[in-house]
């Protein structure tokens, strides 16, 4: 049906994956990518599959939500589980990953797939193509094609903000202050904590308080995803917030003292190497000037270089329930697919996911057979329920949450249930990739 070639626009993590599941299917792939000959405020690298944000890609148990998609994205063959899996780095119960080394061998296994050509171009528009598009260009979406992508919600031009922390070297942290050890003890000794008594603490919160912040522009109102709330705005909700947020020392024990610190910073590798350390939770719209003066308050912090500083970028995505079939194809336009976040969910393996299913869909497509919708109980079936059922009304991102799947009958303890959905979510997957893996490519 159509042009035998899918367009995917975008090779970040969703563009990745859909054409990686497209070329799986036997469906010749044109990946469109504007790195090197152009950068957003957020990238640094030409390589395909970058992380800009987090280096982790959040929890690895089943009884997490998050846990149990990227169980569902294994059992799917997706090229974004595979190389996480393969440049992992400590971080505890999360799975964390080299972020060059991630990108890199993602980059590469698309390049060495025969059926896909990446071509490094800018797409100022929606491409005017009788087959399979696929718009996966992330949620730094700007210009003429932001503008499309406006038009393809009805004019509505919806945003939110999203942050990013701040990376520091390893050698510049002091190890004499600083020690090792996960929360709990789960994953050994895989975080470096900086420990803050009072005293400390409550100087570190009245200097970001009073610290300078990169303003909003005028036409633009300041709206922030929940998970991703920059520091000195969750210090703003009491001066105690991020003593039960990201700086909580619950769990983690100071083994000089043999006693938890009033409050810790937490820091994560961030490379193989170990070389440099992501500030777990600290993300933030500091000025450059004021995010070293403050975050040198921290105690094993105060010569700290820092690789990467902190930032806050606008995010856009559509109003998925208004636009978006739970194929992931655009309402009246059954040759167009969206991807990532522009879906309007939130979170590395949430944008792979809906990437995976448009790039399996958008090659079913092509190829004459029904396009699929995973099972609702599923983690990858409750998020495509959610963005295309949810009410369009103030619609906002979200990540996989357990809250999205359908109940299971009768009264358990939260660990057991959340158990017993996820066993539940992955037999059906599995009964539901039998349906049509059977047909083969």
């Amino acid at each position: 049906m159509g042009q035998q070639r899918i367009i995917i626009v975008g090779g970040g993590l969703a563009g990745a994956e859909a054409a990686w599941q497209a070329s799986r299917l036997g469906v010749e792939v044109l990946l469109l990518e504007m790195k090197p000959l152009r950068f957003s405020p957020a990238h640094r690298s030409p390589l395909l599959g970058e992380l800009v944000c987090s280096n982790s890609l959040r929890a690895e148990s089943l009884e997490n939500a998050v846990g149990l998609l990227k169980e569902e994205m294994r059992r799917l063959d997706s090229i974004i589980m595979r190389a996480a899996d393969a440049t992992r780095v400590p971080a505890g119960g999360a799975l964390a990953v080299d972020r060059e080394a991630f990108a890199r061998t993602i980059t590469q296994a698309l390049e060495e797939e025969p059926r896909v050509e990446i071509r490094r171009a800018l797409v100022e528009r929606i491409p005017d193509h009788e087959g399979p598009v696929i718009l996966s260009t992330g949620p730094l979406t700007e210009g003429s094609l932001a503008r499309d992508l406006a038009d393809l919600a009805g004019g509505e031009d919806l945003y939110f903000y999203d942050a990013i922390a701040p990376i520091v070297e390893a050698d510049s942290i002091d190890m004499e202050v600083a020690f090792r050890a996960s929360r709990y003890g789960k994953g050994g000794d895989d975080y470096l904590n900086c420990p803050l008594d009072r005293s400390q603490y409550e100087a570190f919160v009245e200097a970001l308080l009073q610290a300078k912040k990169v303003p909003t522009r005028d036409f633009e109102r300041e709206i922030l995803f929940s998970g991703c709330m920059p520091i000195e705005a969750m210090a703003e909700r009491g001066r105690d917030t991020l003593r039960f947020g990201p700086m909580k020392p619950v769990g983690l024990v100071d083994p000089r003292t043999g006693k938890e610190p009033y409050a810790v910073v937490q820091l994560r590798q961030d490379d193989v190497r170990a070389s440099l350390y992501n500030m777990v939770g600290f993300q933030t719209k500091l000025t450059y000037p004021e995010q070293e003066r403050v975050f040198r308050m921290i105690p094993g912090l105060q010569r700290a270089r820092f690789h990467r500083l902190g930032s806050l970028h606008r995010n856009t995505y559509l109003n998925a329930p208004r636009v978006l079939l739970p194929t992931l194809q655009v309402r009246g336009r059954p040759n167009l697919w969206v991807a990532g976040q522009l879906t309007g969910v939130e979170g590395y393996v949430e944008s792979t996911a809906m990437g995976l299913l448009a790039g399996v869909n958008a090659a079913r497509w092509i190829r004459g057979e029904d396009l699929l919708v995973p099972p609702e109980t599923t983690a990858m079936g409750a998020l495509v329920h959610y963005i295309t059922t949810a009410s369009p009304r103030g619609f906002q991102p979200m990540n996989v949450n357990f809250g999205l799947f359908p109940p299971l009958p009768g009264r358990m303890k939260k660990a057991l249930r959340r158990r017993a959905m996820a066993l539940r979510a992955l037999e059906e997957l599995e009964n539901w990739m039998r349906t049509w893996r059977k047909e083969g490519p």
